[in-house]
């Protein structure tokens, strides 16, 4: 599904004459590039047939063979509690492995609106929009791995999966500021995508597990995305200290509280 965000729309540079915009067929336009479209005065012409979330297929009924497990061909009239849908009717027990990654994704969305809460707060109103975008990207990865369909390389704040990694690796230059050592002096919003940061790595590290080339369901493109989305949520952390302190780093303050210990 065709994602259009904010920063997508901005750099669309529409000009200031423009009175509507018409999203592609069947795109999803997220929160805050809906309210960046209203802040311009610019009507959403949305297609009312565009999905707005995954469709969920009823299982017909077949009697004794309505479910069918998946690794061993047995049938089951009724699905057992231990349990749960691989795709379609097949079964899986529910500590398959590709069922713990589709957990992980679920605990990891949970993490990311939290920091969007947390962002939304303290009128960060760009970080909120970033981890909207993050948020879209994991709901993508879920529905691409349950469909069992092609996943695209994610475009996170404007930036292609190759700029995003370029700007992470080279935060000077990206940023203006070493990279950042995380400390409590940057704050909660700081701390808290640190920590999501380290979530997004987990789950990558689950999706290799899961997906390597070697294992019964090989998919890069999940992987790669899982990566790319480490580097997204540190690219909001470095935009979001970068911001807050433009002299220096986390290493930076980590020093001042130092010193000040050591005067004291």
């Amino acid at each position: 599904m065709r994602v259009i965000t904010q920063a997508e729309l901005r750099g669309m540079l529409l000009p200031a004459a423009c009175k509507e915009y018409t999203p592609p067929p069947g795109a999803f336009v997220t929160p805050d590039a809906r309210e960046y479209l209203v802040s311009r005065g610019i009507e959403l012409r949305e297609d009312p047939k565009a999905p707005e979330t995954m469709p969920v297929e009823p299982i017909p009924k077949r009697g004794k063979s309505t479910y069918v497990d998946a690794e061993t061909g047995e049938f089951y009239a009724e699905k057992p509690e231990h349990m749960t849908h691989l795709r379609g009717n097949l079964l899986v027990p529910k500590t398959h492995r590709r069922i713990a990654f589709r957990g992980a994704l679920d605990s990891l969305e949970a993490d990311v609106l939290e920091a969007a809460v947390l962002a939304a707060d303290q009128g960060e109103e760009e970080i909120k929009g970033g981890l909207g975008e993050i948020l879209l990207c994991l709901r993508g990865v879920m529905s691409a791995e349950v469909k069992e369909t092609p996943l695209e390389a994610p475009r996170l704040f404007g930036l292609s999966a190759g700029e995003l990694r370029e700007q992470t690796h080279d935060v000077k230059s990206a940023f203006g500021i070493a990279h950042p050592n995380p400390d409590y002096t940057m704050g909660p919003l700081a701390v808290r995508l640190n920590t999501l940061r380290t979530r997004v790595r987990g789950a990558e590290l689950l999706a290799v597990k899961t997906f390597c080339p070697h294992s019964e369901y090989p998919r890069n493109d999940i992987i790669l995305t899982l990566n790319r989305l480490s580097s997204a949520v540190y690219w909001l952390f470095c935009r979001h200290i970068s911001r807050r302190n433009p002299q220096g780093t986390g290493e930076a303050m980590g020093e001042r509280r130092n010193k000040g210990s050591q005067r004291g």
